[in-house]
């Protein structure tokens, strides 16, 4: 394994270098596809009011997407420790700056975590009826199953890992082929009969300047659709090969899911006309619907359900790095850096768990998901400033992967970024006031923690 001259010796107990390219793309499959692909086809063609145009902007939420994961892809092999953004952030701003960047890593992760295991327990509950009542016990039942495969070690939660991924991706397939076979102008044709659209509900944007707010409100919500990609970085540490495994898992990971996401959308409008997309909350359950009956519900709660138990899978295995990571270079309690015989982070696991296992039982979580996309989306700024810095500072440093169309594609990246972080500024004040605040936080949070650290001994 690659190491750097100035992390921190590991304590007893250590992280394995066992993980290969198959995990790493399945672990950027798995974070990335959820829910939100089911919902956001809806709201994108909302705004656009055409078919050309939402594909259009469903290929350039992807192009954003894999620019940064050549980003990602140079700052990861060159610095292959465990911790994810953090480390960019630490090696280039200091401690200070890097505990800020893993704490909106590691709250991000917790209250995606918390989210998914909410929306696993809404969709049981549609499945079966009787656990209506029961539905945060049920997204606790599901955190505490996927926190149990991670104690069994980094193989077992890779095995499942992949697994899941596989699943989810032979799912979205089937449903891609079932519309593409089924699908045509008889089924366009009894979903404008059966869904009323109403007067107005495709809005064709007026002019380039109504088109171009169209296009930034539509990559808001397609780029959020996107977030995951960046799963494999927190595994640096453990592939076999991290120079050529995390670069070929980070652009394969994003490649594989623009094909999916590109087909999904095709699929689509191959069953259902535009209009009707455009005011359905849910377009493939009608689509289903029109397909396949009553049982296309079903079929669709199911779908969703394998997306969300890949998700929060890969969540619950890489979040307890970034604390790992932050506690090994002793910016955090030297305990959290335990590592169990196959490789888990346990101390770094249970805090994990219990964080969104609280958010579960009582987080606003409308609040906490407009938080957690504005925290994202800066942590990929923060990780395009540090490979910019990186390549100014230590231009002699090794670089196995080198971003390729560096400096434009990592331009391009750093430009949406603010983009998109200005629009939640101006459209979204409260929840980026917020996350504002809780970036903030990490300060005092910060001091205290170093005034808990013992120091490295000399």
């Amino acid at each position: 394994m690659s190491t750097d001259l100035e992390a921190t010796p590991p304590a007893p107990g250590r992280l394995l270098n066992v993980l290969g390219v198959t995990f790493g793309i399945a672990g950027a499959v798995g974070g990335t596809i959820g829910a939100g692909i089911l919902r956001t086809p809806g709201l994108v063609a909302a705004q656009l009011g055409s078919g050309g145009w939402v594909l259009a902007a469903w290929l350039a939420g992807g192009l954003y997407a894999l620019l940064g994961a050549l980003a990602a892809a140079e700052l990861g092999a060159s610095l292959p420790l465990a911790g994810g953004w953090y480390v960019y952030a630490r090696r280039c701003f200091g401690d200070a700056a890097g505990f800020t960047v893993g704490w909106m890593d590691w709250i991000g992760h917790c209250t995606g975590i918390a989210w998914v295991a909410v929306t696993v327990g809404e969709y049981a509950a549609f499945l079966l009826p009787d656990l209506e009542a029961h539905q945060k016990l049920v997204g606790l039942a599901v955190l505490l199953l996927f926190t149990l495969i991670q104690l069994l070690g980094v193989e077992a939660g890779s095995g499942s890992q992949k697994l899941l991924s596989l699943a989810k991706a032979a799912a979205f397939l089937a449903v891609v082929a079932a519309c593409f076979l089924l699908g045509g102008p008889d089924t366009r044709a009894a979903a404008t009969a059966a869904i009323p659209t109403g007067p107005g509900a495709l809005a064709t944007p007026a002019g380039w300047t109504g088109l171009a707010v169209a296009l930034v409100f539509s990559l808001q919500a397609i780029v959020t659709t996107y977030d995951g990609w960046h799963s494999p970085i927190y595994f640096s540490e453990e592939f076999s090969e991290p120079e050529d495994d995390l670069p070929r898992s980070l652009i394969g990971g994003v490649l594989a899911v623009i094909a999916i996401y590109t087909l999904f959308n095709l699929a689509l409008m191959r069953v259902l006309p535009l209009p009707v997309i455009a005011v359905s909350s849910l377009p493939v359950a009608d689509a289903a619907a029109l397909l396949f009956g009553a049982f296309g519900g079903q079929a669709i709660t199911v779908l969703a359900l394998l997306s969300l138990a890949g998700l929060i899978n890969a969540s619950i295995m890489g979040a307890p790095r970034i604390l790992y990571g932050l506690s090994r270079d002793r910016l955090f309690s030297p305990l959290v850096d335990r590592v169990n015989r196959g490789g888990t982070p346990t101390v770094a696991l249970v805090l994990t768990s219990l964080a969104a296992g609280l958010l579960v039982l009582g987080g606003d979580f409308t609040i906490l998901l407009g938080l957690a996309a504005f925290l994202y989306v800066s942590l990929y700024l923060v990780g395009i400033i540090c490979l910019f810095a990186l390549r100014l500072r230590e231009p002699e440093r090794p670089r196995p992967f080198r971003a390729w169309g560096y400096p434009w594609s990592a331009a391009i990246v750093l430009l949406g970024s603010v983009a998109f972080l200005i629009g939640a500024l101006l459209n979204d004040t409260a929840n980026s006031g917020w996350a504002l605040l809780l970036i903030g936080l990490s300060v005092p949070v910060f001091q205290a923690t170093r005034a808990l650290t013992p120091a490295e001994a000399p």
